[in-house]
């Protein structure tokens, strides 16, 4: 099954941490949106922990197989705002905290059974869980934050830039996954982009994370 991002044996601990993942990402943003005062999400049943909701099939299983995938975007309308960037700002921001916030969420509760010492047979559907739990949700955190459209990073920095610059880049929207899987395939361009991201950021923040919990233990 080398076609597939992860191995088998890990899929229950990936498919229970999406679920959990990818709704609370995308009702962060619900939430935000409807506190600055944009109802949209909300009247399209958005603002819910219901994961049907959110996920979307296509995006799950992509990211199953290729190791990056997708929710449901959650419609946001700007003109409902009073101040429309520093709003835009906090509704992107709050996807990626979300999953920070899981991620230590994940963070403590592996911790903790690592000092019950269940880490063992016993225990060791809920150790593996609370380590992917963790992992993927610091994964989902960092690449959200990738200046790439359609990702939260892009529309942060749509949202801090003048408007002449937003709608400049505006014109270059469709090309996002384009540059995307550039970045990846392309080697020169992976190890100086996305490999570092991968390779050094992400797990500098999850041992981080790890480090920090088990301080207090």
């Amino acid at each position: 099954m080398s076609f597939l991002a992860f191995p088998l044996n890990v899929f229950p601990y990936i498919i229970i941490t999406l679920i959990i993942a990818f709704t609370v990402h995308e009702y962060a943003h619900a939430f935000v949106a409807y506190k600055f005062g944009d109802p949209t999400a909300k009247n399209q049943g958005r603002l819910t922990l219901n994961p049907a909701a959110h996920l979307d099939p296509i995006g799950t299983i992509v990211l199953l197989i290729a190791g990056f995938g997708w929710a449901r975007p959650v419609p946001v309308n700007r003109f409902h705002f009073k101040k429309p960037r520093l709003a835009g700002v906090l509704v992107s921001l709050a996807g990626p905290l979300s999953n920070l916030l899981l991620a230590f969420t994940g963070g403590l509760l592996l911790a903790l059974t690592i000092g019950f010492g269940l880490e063992g047979t016993g225990g060791k559907f809920l150790y593996e869980l609370c380590y992917w739990f963790t992992y993927l949700n610091v994964v989902l955190f960092v690449f959200n934050l990738l200046p790439l459209p359609p990702l939260d990073g892009y529309r942060i920095i749509q949202d801090v830039v003048s408007p002449g610059t937003r709608a400049k880049l505006s014109q270059f929207e469709m090309y996002g996954m384009l540059i995307f899987l550039v970045l990846i395939v392309v080697d020169p361009l992976y190890n100086i982009t996305i490999g570092p991201v991968l390779q050094k950021i992400i797990p500098n923040i999850f041992y981080g994370i790890l480090d920090f919990v088990g301080a207090f233990f």
